[in-house]
């Protein structure tokens, strides 16, 4: 990660260099492929600093190689053409306190169902009140986890470093790390320990802070056989979606429709005429989600929980709220709510809104997929 120091400052300088086409840094150009949405968290080494797409690059490879559909989520973008995914929310020069200042809106806009957290690093380089690095850590993996409940966090010991003074300050704060996320974990938190720090060495740095590429691959390892030992942090292999049909109303015979064929999240669903569209076109996948095209899934709004809760499309994150139980009386039931896709006020017509009540058998609420 980049510092003010000049030794730092000329590593970033080289930074962006990589051989191949990269693509540059900058916001994120949202690359959705409707797969478990797993936001990259950190500093440079997220980044990837020297090696454009760093640990990225290799634990992409792995998930494809896997047959998983992980979308890679977050505000920056960059990388080569064989990452398959730019984006990520990787900060280089932050530190813990500045990664918790901005964590809140990053995770209501982009909803991961997966965080991979290595973040510290900076703290040491800039010795920014490394003592009290560790409570800082928990502070922010409590507001991750009160912001995104149901998110996996997988939290990182960090890698080494190759100055002897500050490789001794890393291995002290790797060492609070472990009761940091036990502590989590006796609460009921879905927090996991992740041992990067002995993954690597100073042989595999290229500058003393940094990966080379065959130490961003070491890393990539580790976070893929962490992902793999939670199951539904990553999905299930080959789950990407399964048969298309229209979604008809028992009472109506219209469809679950996407109004205007809206893309935008938080459109609120309405009954339509059926005519075969894509925004009428819909996918019940092994992750109990009902997706549209391809990329957008069928959500509770606001992680509602209450009968009137706005039924709409948002991008696909594996959350409760975005998961359903198509039933064999003809309900859809969200496993979130145990609520009932409802056509508002038991309407037939054209643009009734779609919503979630208390199941209560009537028509408006069974449906039939063809």
């Amino acid at each position: 990660m980049r510092t003010r120091a000049r030794l730092f400052a000329a590593v970033a300088a080289l930074g962006l260099v990589a051989a191949g086409v990269v693509v540059q840094p900058g916001a994120a150009s949202a690359e959705s492929n409707g797969g478990v949405r797993v936001m990259p968290l950190g500093d440079s080494i997220t980044e990837g600093t020297q090696i454009p797409g760093g640990y990225r690059i290799g634990l992409w490879q792995r998930l494809v190689n896997g047959g998983y559909t992980v979308d890679f989520v977050g505000s920056q973008f960059n990388g080569p053409a064989n990452l398959g995914d730019h984006d990520h929310q990787g900060h280089p020069g932050w530190r813990i306190d500045q990664i918790d200042a901005n964590i809140g809106g990053w995770l209501n806009t982009q909803r991961p169902r997966t965080v991979l957290l290595h973040i510290g690093t900076n703290d040491i380089l800039q010795n920014y009140n490394v003592s009290t690095a560790p409570n800082r850590l928990s502070t922010l993996i409590d507001r991750i986890t009160t912001t995104a409940p149901d998110a996996d966090v997988f939290v990182a010991q960090i890698i080494t470093l190759s100055n002897a003074n500050q490789a001794a300050a890393v291995r002290t704060f790797n060492a609070a790390i472990p009761g940091i996320v036990q502590s989590k974990v006796n609460a009921g938190k879905r927090v996991h320990l992740v041992d990067m720090h002995s993954a690597l060495t100073t042989a595999d740095l290229i500058d003393g802070v940094h990966p080379t590429a065959n130490g961003y691959d070491k890393m990539a390892a580790v976070w893929y056989s962490a992902l793999q030992s939670v199951p539904g942090s990553i999905g299930t292999p080959g789950s990407g979606g399964g048969s298309t049909t229209g979604i008809v109303g028992a009472a109506s015979g219209r469809c679950l429709d996407v109004p205007g064929s809206s893309t935008v999240n938080g459109t609120q669903l309405q009954l339509w005429d059926c005519h075969g569209g894509a925004n009428q076109q819909w996918s019940y996948t092994s992750g109990r989600a009902l997706t549209v095209y391809g990329n957008k899934c069928l959500d509770a709004a606001g992680y509602g929980t209450s009968p009137g809760t706005r039924v709409t499309i948002y991008d696909c994150h594996g959350g409760t709220n975005q998961q359903w139980q198509l039933n064999a009386d003809g309900t859809i039931t969200g496993v979130q709510s145990g609520l009932c896709l409802d056509a508002n006020a038991a309407g037939t017509a054209n643009g009734t809104k779609l919503i979630l009540w208390t199941c209560n058998g009537q028509a408006n609420q069974r449906w039939s997929r063809r």
